[in-house]
């Protein structure tokens, strides 16, 4: 007795599985993270990130350009910041010609209709690379969420269309709604990174920012106090209800592959749209299986975004975002 119902039918050619495919990727699923540094005609490659790069403002212009035309629209700036302007209290954040608000101004100015996002976290300007002020070992919390909302109006005063909490300090969103509404700008978003595990994949990131937590008495090794356990799952759906009452606009599971499970968890909880960050160790990973001849390159590459996006995600911030358009663009 044959069966009568035989599920290679929809298999049998690429037609027919295009036809009935369930998840579709296209440039419209990408916020493109950029990295920026001071200087001029400074294009540097992230060693521990192969054909990714830091970028000088006017060449910022170029990429931006490139993005736009491949049909990239959403874009997530990180600074890079000069050692000699770090210090405890992220002062270089507050600078209205800072590089993070320089960089925002040049985006608009390239492109008026690239969505801009922000990075708002300390890390990057802290002269112990952590996202919080560091008193007697300790990350202080609520000294830390003012910094945070001040840094998230200069932003907006630069022109971001969203900003993007990546520090994992408790009541930061609501602080930051309220100032937004406060001060005028109701229309500029928030999207928390609100299920943002201590990970191990962090490490390629950190190289290209300079922003890993230093090794030094009386400051914490590593950011468990406040980036969420990784065993831990309930705690995600809790932080990021959170996150959401206290008006957050989208939310963010980080990283991708190790946490789809978190995704779909958080996506079947939640009504507003949920963004997946694939991480610097995860783009690594690939680039150097590929490298080395162990892994197909684009198609673990498609299959890993399109497990992504099947998990859950409504945005996927990536560092293959490029590669996969031009991909698909083929």
């Amino acid at each position: 007795m044959y069966p009568l119902k035989r599920n290679r039918r929809l298999r049998s050619n690429e037609a027919i599985r295009s036809l009935v495919r369930e998840t579709i990727i296209t440039p419209n699923d990408f916020l493109v993270p950029l990295f920026i540094v001071e200087g001029k005609g400074v294009k540097e490659e992230i060693a521990s990130m192969p054909n990714y790069f830091r970028y000088s403002l006017d060449l910022l212009e170029n990429e931006v350009k490139e993005l736009w035309n491949l049909g990239l629209k959403s874009v997530l700036l990180f600074v890079k910041v000069p050692d000699n302007l770090k210090d405890n209290k992220g002062t270089e954040a507050l600078n209205p010609n800072g590089l993070m608000q320089r960089a925002i101004k040049t985006v608009k100015n390239t492109c008026p209709d690239m969505l801009v996002m922000t990075d708002v976290a300390m890390d990057p300007y802290s002269s112990y690379g952590h996202d919080g002020v560091v008193k007697n070992g300790l990350i202080l919390n609520d000294e830390t969420v003012d910094i945070l909302t001040d840094m998230s109006l200069s932003h907006a005063e630069a022109g971001a269309n969203f900003v993007a909490p990546s520090d994992m300090m408790d009541g930061r969103i609501l602080s930051i709604r309220e100032a937004f509404e406060n001060n005028g700008f109701h229309n500029t978003g928030i999207m928390s990174y609100s299920a943002k595990y201590a990970s191990a994949f962090y490490g390629p990131f950190r190289d290209a920012l300079d922003s890993a937590p230093v090794d030094m008495e009386n400051v914490p090794k590593d950011k468990q106090s406040y980036q969420m356990d990784p065993a831990n799952r309930f705690e995600a759906i809790r932080e990021t209800e959170m996150d959401i009452d206290e008006g957050a606009d989208m939310v963010m599971v980080k990283p991708g592959l190790c946490y789809l499970d978190i995704v779909r968890e958080i996506k079947n909880a939640v009504d507003v749209p949920v963004a997946v960050y694939q991480v610097s160790g995860e783009y690594a990973m690939l680039k150097a299986a590929a490298e080395k001849g162990w892994l197909n390159h684009d198609a673990v590459m498609m299959e890993q975004v399109t497990a992504i996006k099947r998990a859950g995600a409504d945005v996927i911030a990536s560092y293959f975002a490029k590669d996969v358009v031009k991909l698909l663009n083929k």
